[in-house]
Formats: C-alpha cells, structure tokens, sequence
C-alpha cells in the first residue's frame, strides 16, 4: 500500500543501519496478518531516504497478529558489506485499533533489534 498517500497507516516502520548511523533506504517490507489459514499478506513497501515506510498497510487493522519481513540481505548486498541474517522478521499483537503501532527496526550486518514506538 505504500502509494504515497498523505494518510499514515495504521502499522510503520523505520530502519535505522547502526553500522554506519544513518537510515536504512530501499529495504522492502512485507505486512502480514495472521489469519485461521496462516499468514495473508497486507501490504509492502520499501524504506525512504529516512528509512520510514508510513504506507506500509492498511489505514485501521483488527485486533490480532501481524508479522513485518524486513529485506536486510538485499540491502546489506547492495552495498557489498557481508551479513548474517538475510531477513528479519518480527511478529506482533494489535491490542488497541485506537492505537497506532510503529515498529522500529535497529540493524547492523551480524545483529538487529526491535522495540514498540510510537
């Protein structure tokens, strides 16, 4: 869904390459909700100059699970830097459909990280 539209979803993200302190741009993303036949995919996206996909699904989701599939082996790739992890996926609950949920990513080559934003 990352078309552009001025409307933030409801479900972001950022990435931030902690091996050179800068944004993460052009790692693609894949949204996904958990569903009774396994996981539907949402929405996708690719990370801007600021690292940010604010399109990245839907405008309002359910509550339930959701799961984002970070691209890093393509990034790290592009730059010709060796890594470790070819992806990285996190899975999370939508507890509150009042409120937005941003889901940060930390990478560096051989570790990533995660926390709730906001």
């Amino acid at each position: 869904m990352a078309d552009g539209s001025a409307e933030r979803s409801h479900i972001t993200t950022h990435i931030l390459d902690t091996g050179t302190g800068r944004p993460a741009s052009g790692v693609k993303a894949t949204l996904e909700a958990k569903t009774a036949s396994g996981w539907q995919e949402i929405g996708t996206g690719s990370t801007d100059a600021d690292g940010r996909i604010k399109n990245l699904g839907p405008i309002q989701v359910e509550v339930g699970r959701y799961r984002i599939s970070f691209e890093t082996g393509d990034y790290f790739g592009k730059q010709g830097t060796e890594s470790f992890f070819p992806a990285v996926s996190i899975d999370f609950f939508v507890n509150n459909v009042d409120e937005h949920y941003h889901v940060p990513l930390l990478i560096s080559p051989f570790a990533y990280s995660t926390y709730r934003g906001s």
